[in-house]
């Protein structure tokens, strides 16, 4: 066991970004966590315009989220079990630095500025069958759809519902 710091340097978050931009789901995350199955889930995710964050929810006792501007801007919208937007929290320079949604809460991320990382802080351990609920009402990740739920999240507000 080690008793070092573990240092992030702001080069790693840009090659970070770099990988993000160069994807195609234009994202990319640095788990701090040593395994999937640490109880604290801490991680950077680096997140480019574009990127479709299909509305998801953590439905379990202890399935809330913290996020934090890093770099870039994001805005954090959550809606109802239908779909309607009921808050849109903006995050970056000069806007709030950070917000933690609740548990069962559907939500979704839209990123409003190249080079974007996001901090993100959530109980573990991961489990990619179980982590999350998608939401029925919106498509899949990679479906032909999921471009217009983009656009729409830029501009999407509270009391708004996507047609």
């Amino acid at each position: 066991m080690t008793n070092r710091l573990t240092v992030i340097s702001a080069q790693r978050i840009g090659q970070l970004s770099d990988t993000a931009a160069a994807s195609p789901r234009r994202r990319q995350n640095l788990n701090l966590h040593p395994v999937l199955e640490d109880p604290i889930q801490r991680l950077f995710n680096a997140m480019e315009p574009g990127t479709y964050v299909r509305p998801h929810r953590h439905a379990r006792e202890l399935g809330w989220e913290l996020m934090m501007a890093a770099r870039g801007a994001f805005s954090i919208l959550t809606f109802d079990d239908e779909g309607t937007v009921l808050e849109r929290v903006d995050l970056g320079a000069g806007q709030a630095a950070a917000a933690e949604i609740p548990a069962n809460t559907w939500h979704a991320v839209v990123v409003m500025a190249p080079g974007t990382v996001m901090f993100e802080v959530k109980p573990g351990p991961y489990c990619a069958v179980s982590d999350k609920d998608f939401a029925a009402w919106a498509p899949a990740e990679g479906a032909p759809d999921a471009a217009r739920y983009v656009a729409w999240y830029e501009h999407a507000r509270p009391g708004d519902r996507i047609a």
